[in-house]
């Protein structure tokens, strides 16, 4: 597997592999990124920000989104805590991302990584599912993420760099 370059997204090329007799190529152009707690939050609060429009394309194949248990369990810690839905909705949504979600699997613990401890759980996310980005509204938590090549964005940001700022 090599990364290709391309408009700022590594083209993921997979080596030609006969099935079948038939010979097919996977390429992905959608980036590889971690959704943060926040960013999530964000978008069930309010339709009107870039929280909430990134949340719309999941699935669309513009991005991957990828998830840990750790990760869903803070999801929905913080959306019971904050979000203005009823448990049902709740469910729902976590299920929607669990479905579509990458889960890679975490085999290594650099903690402590970050400032703020809680957050390391994300960074290992990003760096076991060899993500691009991590999605953010909180940069400077993740301060350190690029030692692992992993940049940290704000949603709005992240818009705007895969051609989907409104």
């Amino acid at each position: 597997m090599t990364g290709i370059p391309v408009g700022g997204h590594r083209l993921v090329r997979w080596p030609l592999t006969l099935t079948s007799g038939i010979a097919y190529d996977t390429s992905s152009m959608a980036v590889n990124v971690v959704l943060d707690t926040n960013v999530l939050v964000a978008a069930m609060r309010s339709r009107q920000g870039a929280s909430y429009q990134l949340l719309t394309l999941l699935g669309s194949g513009k991005f991957e989104v990828n998830v840990s248990v750790g990760l869903v369990f803070e999801y929905e810690g913080a959306l019971r805590r904050t979000a203005p839905l009823g448990e049902d909705n709740i469910d729902g949504i976590l299920d929607y991302i669990c479905g579509m979600a990458n889960k890679p699997k975490v085999y290594y613990l650099w903690r402590p990584m970050l400032r703020d401890p809680n957050d390391d759980f994300v960074l290992e996310v990003a760096v076991a599912g060899g993500c691009e980005a991590i999605v953010t509204f909180n940069k400077r938590d993740f301060v350190g993420a690029e030692r692992f090549g992993i940049r940290v964005v704000s949603p709005r940001d992240f818009l705007a760099e895969i051609g989907e700022l409104k």
